[in-house]
């Protein structure tokens, strides 16, 4: 499936019907998230969710948080984007990873992690009464976004909140997210946020 088509169909509805419905949007950091905003802005209400208890060390999470946030300040959005913080429940994180340690990044682990996050998200697009979540994840060359979806679409139908399908890579979404953040004085880490990925990446604490 095109997810980016999909996509693509229903803003041209949503401008031809004049809504703007209100979207709860997962986040990993700042500079995935910029061009996300800049694009899904024109169309939703954003609620930009930092939800990401598997991020290490500690000081990494603090970072990141702290950049999501002066960004979402900073950047000019057609319509409003608003911010919340989820808990940095790293015990989750770990509990979810038992036996899954030795793998690969991209691996069973990864998906599991997204599901983690992803299922928080749904959780409080229900309640919180959103029209739709989805998550900036796909936008990297790394992440599988037909995994993402299939995982979005499955706890959309859990929760009774639609999934908003999304290849934001599409579109040349990834290179204009490093264009943004160059022009924004962005932080880009250099690994995608966990120790195992850290230990996978060859960087050090």
């Amino acid at each position: 499936m095109n997810y980016q088509k999909e996509l693509d169909k229903l803003t041209v509805s949503l401008q031809k019907e004049g809504k703007v419905p209100k979207l709860l949007l997962h986040s990993c950091c700042a500079p995935c998230s910029s061009y996300v905003l800049e694009y899904l802005s024109e169309y939703f209400e954003i609620t930009v969710f930092y939800y990401n208890p598997n991020i290490f060390p500690e000081s990494e999470y603090t970072k990141r948080i702290l950049e999501q946030q002066e960004l979402i300040r900073h950047m000019k959005c057609t319509y409003p984007v608003s911010f919340m913080a989820g808990s940095y429940d790293k015990d989750a994180f770990y509990e979810m990873a038992k036996g899954m340690e030795h793998l690969k990044e991209g691996g069973p682990r990864c998906l599991k992690c997204y599901e983690l996050r992803l299922k928080e998200a749904a959780r409080l697009a229900r309640e919180g009464e959103f029209d739709y979540f989805t998550t900036t994840l796909s936008i990297s060359p790394l992440k599988n976004a037909g995994k993402l979806n299939e995982i979005g679409m499955r706890l959309g139908t859990q929760f009774g909140v639609p999934y908003l399908q999304s290849d934001f890579k599409k579109k040349n979404g990834y290179k204009r997210s490093i264009e943004l953040s160059r022009e924004l004085g962005l932080y880009r880490q250099d690994y995608c946020g966990c120790e195992f990925s850290m230990r996978d990446g060859g960087r050090k604490n």
